[in-house]
C-alpha cells in the first residue's frame, strides 16, 4: 500500500521548514465557505471567546469540503486544516471538549491559559489514544466520526491519529497557549517534560494585562516578556506562535523567530468610504 500523503497542511509548511499561516474564525458556515477557499495552512475556530457549540463545528468541517478541489488536487490532505480553540483552561483539567472536536475531524487543538507541565501534560494526553505501557511513545498516555472525514481507513486513522512531532506520522498539532507570567517561568520544565507539544503560542492579550499593560503589544516590557518565550521555545527547538499578526508588525514577528503565524482576514471599506465622501456623508 502507498504510504498516504501528509493531511496537515501546518505539519506539512513545517516539515518542509516553512512558517505556517493560519488565522482564527467563529464557527459559522458562511465563514467556513470563505475560508476554505482562502491560502491559510490551516483555520482555527475559535470557541474559547465565542460559543462552544460543536454541531456548529461539525457543520464547518462539511462546508469546507469542495469536491472539485479534492478531485483536481488528487489528495485527501484538506485545502485548509481545521483547527479548534478550546474553551477550558489548562488549570481546568478537561478533555471532553478535545475528544469531542478531534472525533468530529479536526486536526490540531490550541489549549488556553497553561501553566504548568501538569496542564501541558493533560492537554498532550487529551489528544492521543491509550496505550499499554511496554508499547513505543507511551507518554503522554492519553481519545468515528474524523474516520469519514479524513477520508481513510479505520485502520491508517489509528496510525495517524497520534500527535506530531512525538510520532512522526501524526496528524495531531497540539498548541499551548503562554499567556501568564507562572507559564513563561514554568516553560523550560514543561519543553523539557511533555513529549508531544506541536507549538507554544503566546497569548499576549491575557500576558499583557497580567504585566500592567493591557493591550499594549509594543510596550517594551511586554515585548520583554514575549521574547523570553520566544528564546525558550528555541533551546528547546519546539515552535512558537503569535496570534496577532498584522501588517505593521509582520516584519519583526518573522524576524523574532515565530514560525506559526496567526493573520486575521481584512475586511475592506473603501468603497463605503468613497461613497460617503461623495454623497456627502463625510
Amino acid at each position: 500500500m502507498a504510504e498516504l500523503p501528509r493531511l496537515n497542511g501546518v505539519i506539512g509548511a513545517l516539515e518542509k521548514g516553512q512558517h505556517a499561516l493560519t488565522t482564527f474564525t467563529p464557527a459559522d458556515v458562511e465563514s467556513a465557505i470563505a475560508l476554505a477557499a482562502a491560502k491559510y495552512d490551516a483555520v482555527v475556530y475559535e470557541m474559547e471567546h465565542n460559543a462552544y457549540d460543536i454541531r456548529a463545528f461539525r457543520d464547518c468541517l462539511q462546508y469546507m469540503l469542495n469536491r472539485r478541489q479534492i478531485a483536481q488536487s488528487g489528495s485527501l490532505a484538506p485545502a485548509v486544516t481545521p483547527f479548534v480553540r478550546i474553551p477550558p483552561n489548562g488549570g481546568e483539567k478537561a478533555q471532553f471538549h478535545a475528544k469531542q472536536v478531534l472525533d468530529l475531524g479536526a486536526y490540531g487543538i490550541i489549549w488556553p491559559h497553561i501553566s504548568n507541565v501538569e496542564q501541558a501534560y493533560n492537554a498532550v494526553a487529551a489528544c492521543r489514544y491509550p496505550r499499554l505501557m511496554n508499547k513505543p511513545l507511551y507518554e503522554p498516555a492519553g481519545p468515528t466520526q474524523a474516520v469519514r472525514y479524513w477520508g481513510i481507513t479505520q485502520q491508517e486513522y489509528y496510525e495517524r491519529a497520534d500527535v506530531w512531532p512525538l510520532n512522526p506520522k501524526g496528524e495531531i498539532f497540539v498548541i499551548l497557549m503562554i499567556e501568564d507570567t507562572e507559564g513563561i517561568n514554568n516553560l523550560k520544565d514543561i519543553l523539557k517534560n511533555v513529549s508531544g507539544i506541536g507549538a507554544i503560542l503566546i497569548g499576549e492579550g491575557d500576558l499583557s494585562q497580567e504585566l500592567g499593560y493591557p493591550r499594549q503589544y509594543e510596550h517594551k516590557v511586554v515585548l520583554d516578556a514575549m521574547a523570553q518565550i520566544v528564546n525558550t521555545c528555541k533551546e528547546a527547538n519546539v515552535v512558537v506562535g503569535h496570534p496577532h499578526v498584522e501588517t505593521h508588525n509582520v516584519e519583526r514577528i518573522v524576524k523574532e523567530g515565530y514560525r506559526f503565524l496567526m493573520c486575521a482576514p481584512v475586511r475592506s471599506y473603501g468603497n463605503l468610504g468613497k461613497a460617503r465622501e461623495l454623497t456627502g456623508r463625510g
